[in-house]
């Protein structure tokens, strides 16, 4: 790599040179905390020389050389067209900037014009047969034009985006702490010949071909790169600046980034990392090698065959055009789903309420650009997640580590498939972790003996979950509103509105005397699904404790589920005796709740699960 390094001053830095920002830089996002810690170091370098040549009678353009210089940092740029672009060190040099505009505002007030025209000079100048900012935030002249003129920052227009947001911030916090340090006329003049002669930065200037790895080693002082920031630069750095603008390629990044960005701060970064996953890792460990640095295991050699961008402006341009508007968009529609209920993809909302987010790893992997049958295979491959998950925690065979290494395997199964192929390779892997939940074949995804004794051992969460889906199946085959949203009954979990498993059996002798008094007995029945409820906070704490009798009063009212113990709730209800009739489901009523009537209940519901999930 040739790069040429060049030692200046501030003085040498801005003169007669406009700095352009190359379109795949980020924005000036410097905040407070880097632009204090830069004025103090400046300031307590400058300080300390002040204190030695303050009472000099030589003058201080004489005197300054005497002052330490002080190192700022480097910047790096990149000579294209006889356009200089700034490749790295926008941040700091647009800092240096706005403290360049605050000492110009300074110059006016303590009457130094010839100061004031020095600061200008290095502000702002000619450039060809135009005048304009040295720092050339092209999209922001507006704001620096305004600070420049000493207008009010509060109005200000921050409109054109991030930059110019921060610019005014920035200029604020600068004005302050100056307006602390320069109080009077002799110390304001030591400190601009100061900061133009003795602060220096390093410029360095590489290659165009250099850029992209530049790019990704430098980092500004600070402020951290995200991963995808990285990658913009890995990937548009490698395109001619004619092209880009051409064919807008960063625009098309900026638009893309944002519609992803605007549901979560950095959502791109999972976006990268669930679509690199689902096309290229096959195992749950090659997976594991995209969770923090995909943008550099993206460009090693096994993962660059498939996606080709690593020294290749036609791949890139092609990812760019293709792959990446499309991906982003489909990413953009589930997280839709995955937020907001759908009637048409119920399952994407529900797997959220699981935090079953590996569907969109799923997802990405089975759909191909411009997948004529994306809609069904959403719904497809987030239904039978939603099975899958659900089954083995209803019959006790969800086993995490096996379910997250099998994912991954389904995934590279299900890669580019049709839909038909993702509904086999899920049942595969739902029949193969219930056999090794049981130790022998299973044959059925339903199993009786698998379900029996399920009940308050699983995930609270979960628990809340599986009775809102009953809940639901009731509502839909009895055309009757859910009481409660999905999201309340599973996500609500405050002590007096939320909602909280209720035992319909209540820990007292008389209930214990049904199980002939068998502690062991009783605990082990009552904790069963058969034996639970969902109810309501306030409604919960009023039946702890209460014979069944007592506690069918309370029922009343609260969950379609929870009221199907009531005989009233069969009385001239066509629509709910037609959904008993149709599924030819044991729904009745209890006086008394036993040993036979916890197991009725307990096979009814593996009877609606096998409805609901088959």
């Amino acid at each position: 790599m040739d790069i040429s390094p060049d030692k200046q001053n501030i003085d040498s830095v801005f003169s007669n040179t406009t700095y352009y920002i190359d379109f795949y830089q980020r924005q000036y996002k410097w905040n407070e905390e880097p632009v204090k810690r830069l004025l103090d170091d400046v300031f307590y370098r400058f300080n300390e020389e002040y204190k030695k040549f303050k009472d000099s009678d030589i003058p201080i353009d004489k005197n300054i050389d005497k002052y330490s210089w002080y190192y700022l940092n480097t910047y790096v740029t990149n000579l294209v067209d006889g356009k200089l672009f700034v490749v790295d060190g926008q941040q700091r040099l647009t800092t240096l900037t706005l403290i360049l505009i605050k000492l110009k505002h300074l110059a006016d007030k303590f009457d130094e014009n010839d100061l004031k025209g020095w600061l200008e000079d290095k502000i702002m100048g000619r450039s060809g047969f135009q005048t304009n900012f040295w720092m050339n935030h092209t999209a922001h002249i507006s704001t620096m034009q305004e600070l420049f003129e000493e207008k009010d920052p509060n109005s200000i227009a921050t409109d054109s985006g991030i930059t110019a947001q921060n610019m005014v911030k920035n200029f604020t916090e600068i004005s302050r702490y100056i307006n602390l340090e320069l109080k009077d006329k002799a110390k304001f003049q030591a400190f601009t010949f100061y900061f133009l002669r003795r602060l220096v930065l390093i410029n360095l200037d590489v290659k165009q071909t250099d850029v992209p790895m530049v790019f990704e080693v430098i980092n500004d002082r600070g402020v951290k790169l995200k991963p995808y920031e990285i990658l913009k630069g890995k990937l548009l750095g490698q395109i001619d600046k004619d092209e880009l603008i051409e064919l807008e390629l960063n625009e098309i990044w900026d638009i893309q980034v944002k519609l992803i960005n605007d549901f979560k701060e950095d959502e791109i970064d999972e976006f990268f990392t669930y679509y690199l996953k689902g096309k290229l890792a096959d195992t749950r460990g090659l997976a594991q090698k995209f969770d923090k640095d995909y943008h550099r295991v993206m460009f090693e050699e096994e993962y660059d065959k498939v996606l080709q961008l690593n020294h290749n402006p036609k791949g890139v341009k092609r990812f760019l055009l293709n792959d990446f508007i499309y991906f982003t968009n489909l990413y953009h529609k589930v997280y839709n789903y995955y937020r907001d209920f759908n009637e048409n993809q119920p399952y994407v909302f529900y797997n959220n309420l699981t935090q079953m987010n590996m569907q969109f790893l799923l997802i990405l992997s089975a759909c191909e650009l411009n997948d004529p049958k994306e809609e069904e295979k959403i719904y497809t491959i987030s239904r039978n997640l939603d099975k899958m998950f659900c089954l083995l925690q209803l019959q006790r065979s969800y086993n995490s580590n096996t379910f997250t290494t099998d994912i991954y395997k389904l995934s590279s199964e299900i890669r580019n498939k049709p839909i038909e192929v993702i509904e086999t390779v899920f049942n595969k892997y739902l029949l193969s972790q219930l056999s090794d939940a049981r130790g022998a074949f299973v044959e059925s995804e339903f199993n009786y003996s698998l379900f029996k004794d399920t009940g308050i051992d699983l995930e609270k969460r979960f628990k809340r979950y599986f009775f809102a889906r009953i809940e639901k199946f009731i509502s839909s085959n009895t055309k009757m509103e859910m009481k409660q949203t999905f999201y309340n009954l599973v996500q609500n979990t405050g002590a007096v509105n939320g909602f909280h498993i209720e035992h319909i059996l209540s820990h007292n002798e008389e209930n214990k005397a049904l199980f002939n008094n068998d502690d062991e007995l009783f605990e082990r029945e009552r904790n069963r699904l058969g034996g639970l409820l969902l109810l309501k906070g306030l409604d919960n704490i009023s039946s702890n404790n209460e014979t069944f009798k007592k506690k069918l009063k309370s029922y009343a009212n609260t969950l379609y589920w929870n009221e199907t113990l009531r005989a009233d709730t069969y009385k001239s209800k066509l629509d709910f005796n037609k959904m008993i009739n149709e599924y030819k489901l044991n729904f009745k009523s209890y006086e008394q709740f036993g040993a036979e009537e916890l197991e009725e209940r307990h096979r009814l519901l593996f009877d609606i699960v096998k409805i609901i999930w088959n």
